[in-house]
């Protein structure tokens, strides 16, 4: 079986679908695989504020494998040792926050691309099981192309820096994150991902990707905001967030047994 056939993220976008992919940050591999069997062809790990631990993704790779959708890890801030270890266990891509500068964009892809790109060393075992790839040769042959790198912009400098980052080799999706955008471009002043400067934000990081022949992804709070803003440029959108999934489906239950 050819990498391109176990593999559906990049494959995907490179067809020009629009991917949403549910967010995870409760530690939860059955969780995660729930999202992925309710409709969700891509299912993000949050391992920046989530409650991940390494042994719980891996258990959710594969459960989200199983489930037919694709897994997406966000590391911890400039844990790049994460990067490659993820994509051994079968992530099929990476979100990096606080890409700030070039440097830090190369950083990323040298830990999450083999050469010529960058420099991560040779493991996915796991990997290729998950996605039936008997001979790792063809693993090789295609990961660049087909595990996918997300550098987050949500600083004023990365947002100075953006046509550079997009440019990067390597670098294969501009992903926003609007909260922090929001209070960088404001020092601190306001936490709004809808402000008139984020919205003015997320146009520029859309046109750098464009420009760069790259994707541009955001995190949105709701559906409605994805499916509006997937109008806009964005083709991954990351939707709503496990907790708050689990928090709309209680909410109404208890107001009903409340009276």
């Amino acid at each position: 079986m050819p990498a391109s056939n176990g593999f559906s993220l990049g494959r995907r976008l490179r067809a020009g679908e629009t991917v949403f992919t549910a967010w995870c940050g409760l530690a939860s591999p059955i969780v995660a695989e729930v999202t992925a069997r309710e409709g969700f062809s891509a299912v993000t790990i949050d391992q920046q504020h989530g409650l991940w631990d390494t042994a719980a993704t891996v258990a959710a790779i594969g459960a989200i494998r199983l489930a037919g959708a694709a897994s997406i890890v966000r590391i911890p801030l400039n844990d790049f040792a994460t990067v490659s270890r993820a994509l051994d266990f079968g992530a099929e891509g990476i979100i990096a926050p606080m890409i700030n500068t070039v440097a830090d964009a190369k950083a990323f892809v040298a830990a999450a691309k083999y050469p010529p790109l960058g420099e991560r060393s040779w493991g996915p075992h796991r990997a290729t099981m998950l996605a039936g790839i008997p001979d790792q040769k063809d693993y090789l042959r295609e990961a660049n192309n087909l595990t996918v790198t997300l550098a987050m912009i949500e600083t004023k400098t990365a947002l100075a820096n953006v046509d550079a980052i997009a440019a990067t080799p390597g670098i294969d999706m501009l992903f926003i994150g609007p909260s922090d955008l929001s209070i960088g471009l404001t020092d601190g002043a306001v936490l709004d991902p809808h402000s008139r400067e984020v919205e003015a934000a997320n146009d520029k990081i859309v046109a750098a990707a464009k420009k760069a022949g790259k994707f541009a992804g955001l995190y949105c709070a709701t559906a409605e905001r994805a499916v509006a803003c997937a109008k806009r440029g964005f083709q991954f959108l990351a939707v709503g967030s496990d907790l708050g999934f689990l928090r709309a489906g209680i909410s109404p239950q208890v107001k009903t047994l409340k009276g």
